[in-house]
């Protein structure tokens, strides 16, 4: 495209934050429906560079580069893959469904809330766009403190707690791949070339304990953010004392930034280590799905059910990633999507009933289906959605995800088959002691169902649930290219050992694509 479509994407959300910091704070409509209004646009601007993707392209497009630090080998550089596609997209649209629902939820600096809200989505599309090592790490950055200032500012009881750790983890992981990526540069910087450009650094020469040692450090980072097991203590605080409109971005966009970052950094850079840490990167997976799912049953609390819910999910998408197949990969990419769909419209739905009862205990809930019947059908097509049933978005993610796995380690899929059993029967559990049974408490019969508003935030996510799950090709056809070309790449350096030892025909489809 002539029109530098990337740069308005990233860069929209910020100038249009800053307009809002100088119109009224009161009446609070202002600022609300000028951040609403104004959350539309680089929506829409995401629409034409979904238009303009070439689907049979796998390689990056709409590659813009500006000269920025010449000396350093610093450039302002964006691109756009099947990675990152549907991931911006996903974040454009969830941006006006937060402000649009937490209308209500924010009572306080109204104005400032939305302010954070569009510079966080500033921060997490410069991530998806780089193309530069720098460039992604400053954007990286700059996704912290909008979320801890969101927490800090507008968050539960024990906000300052949640802060505190969230941005500790987060820092700790972000130090560890500064240092990582300056030797990195500098390594390459041997062969005569100074550079931060991400695929000419995937032909840095290292040894072999260069290359272990460095892959660790990102994928430490990484880790902290997807959350991968042991290392997601941060996210149920962070989930249960962030506001609703926090509570969705962090779990629809926040948290696949770990997964993205995988794809575009820590497989590729140094593809003989990710090889090598397949057996741990697979185990934690698994212990996370099954993890995830066991302690999310017994929790009273909605909001840390949900919390607990994405450790298990996140599992699953992790074990998608590490796959090394075509099937299973693709999968995992969709289901970063479909995650931040359902678990976003789960926070978004729980905002709605706290916001008129102020509580998240489910034992307090009881036979609201009769009371609140819009209510009781969004939470029931949403929580569908998040246990995968057949015609919705995440049967595709985890099926696809389940058959890449069995070709490879099929244990390790069948283990995870637990995950999706375990899910349903904590959700549903939920479910029912939400709507069903008695009506426990007198005071629910005076709920109000969802306005007008709130239905019309909740829409976008439950056309997609069905979209997806009816019909995923528009989706996967813009995700298969890209992740034959990683595969490709991890080929070509020889991290391709547990792919040879997969028993197949020589003439099918995913060998031939290899």
């Amino acid at each position: 495209m002539d029109l530098p479509i990337l740069s308005l994407i990233t860069f929209s959300p910020l100038v249009l934050g800053l307009v809002l910091l100088f119109l009224p704070s009161e009446p609070v409509t202002i600022p609300q429906r000028a951040a609403f209004v104004f959350s539309l646009i680089p929506f829409a601007l995401s629409l034409l560079m979904l238009n303009a993707f070439d689907p049979a392209v796998g390689e990056l497009q709409m590659i813009e580069t500006v000269s920025w630090m010449p000396s350093l080998g610093i450039y302002y550089s964006l691109g756009v893959d099947g990675f990152s596609l549907w991931l911006i997209v996903l974040t454009t649209l969830l941006t006006p469904v937060v402000i649009l629902g937490s209308w209500t939820d924010i009572r306080h600096r109204v104005k400032e809330f939305l302010f954070f809200m569009l510079v966080l989505e500033w921060g997490m599309l410069g991530a998806l766009v780089a193309v530069d090592l720098f460039l992604f790490f400053m954007f990286w950055e700059l996704m912290l403190f909008p979320m801890a200032f969101v927490l800090g500012i507008w968050g539960g009881p024990r906000r300052y707690y949640a802060m505190v750790k969230f941005v500790l983890y987060t820092m700790a992981g972000s130090a560890l791949m500064m240092v990582a990526m300056l030797y990195l540069v500098l390594a390459h910087a041997k062969s005569g070339v100074m550079t931060f450009d991400i695929v000419t650094l995937y032909d840095t020469v290292l040894t072999h304990r260069e290359e272990t040692l460095l892959f660790w450090a990102f994928a430490l980072a990484f880790f902290i953010k997807v959350p991968m097991f042991p290392f997601h203590t941060w996210l149920p605080d962070a989930h249960t004392e962030a506001p609703t409109g926090g509570s969705v971005d962090l779990a629809g966009i926040l948290l696949k930034m770990g997964g993205y970052a995988f794809l575009r950094f820590a497989i590729p850079l140094f593809p003989l280590a990710a090889q090598e840490a397949f057996p741990i990167v697979i185990g934690l997976s698994v212990v996370g799905i099954v993890y995830g799912a066991m302690v999310a049953y017994p929790q009273p609390d909605m909001k840390r059910l949900v919390a607990y819910s994405s450790v298990s999910h996140m599992g699953f998408v992790m074990l998608g990633l590490y796959a090394f197949d075509v099937t299973g990969m693709t999968g995992g990419i969709l289901q970063m999507v479909n995650h931040g769909l359902t678990t976003g419209g789960l926070f978004l739905l729980i905002g709605f009933i706290y916001d008129r009862t102020h509580t998240r205990q489910i034992a307090e809930y009881g036979g609201i289906w009769a009371v609140v019947p819009t209510f009781s059908v969004l939470f029931l097509i949403v929580t569908m959605g998040s246990i995968g049933l057949p015609g919705t978005n995440s049967f595709v993610g985890e099926f696809m995800i389940l058959i890449g796995m069995f070709r490879v380690h099929p244990w390790a899929a069948v283990i995870a088959t637990t995950g999706v059993i375990l899910g349903a029967a904590y959700m549903l559990t939920m479910y029912k002691h939400v709507v069903f049974g008695p009506l426990k408490n007198p005071a629910l019969e005076t709920l109000t169902d969802l306005s007008p508003r709130e239905v019309l935030s909740v829409l976008p996510i439950v056309v997609l649930i069905f979209w997806i799950g009816v019909y995923p090709k528009p989706f996967l056809n813009r995700i298969e290219p890209t992740v034959e070309v990683l595969l490709g790449r991890l080929e070509r350096a020889g991290a391709t050992r547990y792919l040879a030892e997969v028993a197949e025909p020589k003439d099918t489809p995913r060998v031939a694509a290899r």
